[in-house]
């Protein structure tokens, strides 16, 4: 996969697979009407879903390989590069794709909403795996996104193919929190892995080294994306992975602070805190009290 193809556009996209652009920001493209090709790396400037509908070689995202199979969906935001590795042997693709570029959403209700659907933002081997009954609605939303794409282009164009985008990834979002919770083998401990994790980091000199632990740190620890490893902390917690870090931080912290040998500058610096001050500021938000408040109701037994 050493060539890079790029796709700034739909139709750049579209014509690459031998398909019609009927819309210059948005299509349907249907993957058997490509010529058979080698595996090639590509950068994508729309939002791009492919729905795998047969293996056909092994998809190359970031540092990871996903090995997809039947009614699978991948999610591509622009500026993100992916590929196929077919180890040099020609493959005929197959499946659809949904592509729109980022204009066709300015002055739709979708061009702020679209950043709350995380999955944009996973990785390839954190795809949405669907039932067949799910795979027959994805279908369902691309065919009348199709039918509009059919239709000459009128003032209810836009209105009606950017509602049925919305729709489909609204139905992804219900589709991914079954995911989370049929896939329970694949997620069983992560939470486990996290609390762990949290535990070595701050008896290690890592917050000397690395700083505050974030969630896009402890995402790569565990192999996983922020937003995939934010979505399932919510899931599981209710509470967002920063707030769910911030509160181990905390609890490390309140241990710290009955040590009277050490200051609480000293305790901040451990912590991984560049400065005392937003240690405090942080501990007073959470806990209602300043750290040297908190020490010394703790000394008299008022904590």
């Amino acid at each position: 996969m050493e060539t890079m193809i790029r796709f700034e556009s739909v139709g750049q996209y579209s014509a690459f697979n031998n398909n019609e652009t009927r819309h210059p920001l948005v299509n349907i493209v249907d993957l058997s009407k490509a010529a058979p090709r080698q595996g090639s790396r590509m950068y994508f400037g729309c939002y791009t879903v492919f729905l795998k509908e047969v293996k056909c070689g092994d998809l190359v995202y970031g540092r990871h390989t996903y090995d997809y199979q039947e009614g699978t969906l991948v999610f591509m935001a622009p500026g993100q590069v992916a590929g196929v590795n077919s180890n040099g042997e020609l493959y005929q693709p197959k499946g659809y794709v949904l592509v729109f570029h980022p204009d066709l959403l300015l002055g739709t209700p979708l061009k702020s909403a679209i950043h709350d659907y995380s999955f944009f933002g996973y990785q390839s081997n954190e795809a949405l795996h669907l039932s067949e009954r799910e795979r027959q609605l994805v279908l369902d939303c691309f065919a009348k996104i199709e039918y509009e794409l059919q239709q000459a282009i009128d003032k209810h164009s836009k209105k009606l193919i950017v509602a049925n985008i919305e729709l489909f990834l609204e139905y992804c979002m219900r589709f991914y929190d079954r995911q989370f919770i049929t896939r329970d083998h694949v997620h069983q401990g992560i939470l486990t892995r996290l609390e762990t994790l949290l535990s070595r980091y701050f008896v290690s000199d890592a917050p000397q080294t690395v700083g505050l632990p974030s969630v896009a740190y402890c995402a790569d620890q565990l192999n996983l994306s922020p937003n995939y490893l934010g979505d399932l902390v919510k899931r599981e917690t209710g509470r967002s992975a920063h707030d769910y870090i911030q509160s181990k931080l905390i609890d490390v912290a309140k241990e710290k602070i009955f040590d009277r040998s050490k200051t609480v500058n000293e305790i901040a610096y451990e912590l991984g805190f560049k400065y005392p001050q937003h240690f405090s500021r942080v501990f007073k938000q959470r806990v209602g009290h300043s750290p040297n408040k908190y020490r010394r109701a703790a000394e008299l037994g008022l904590n």
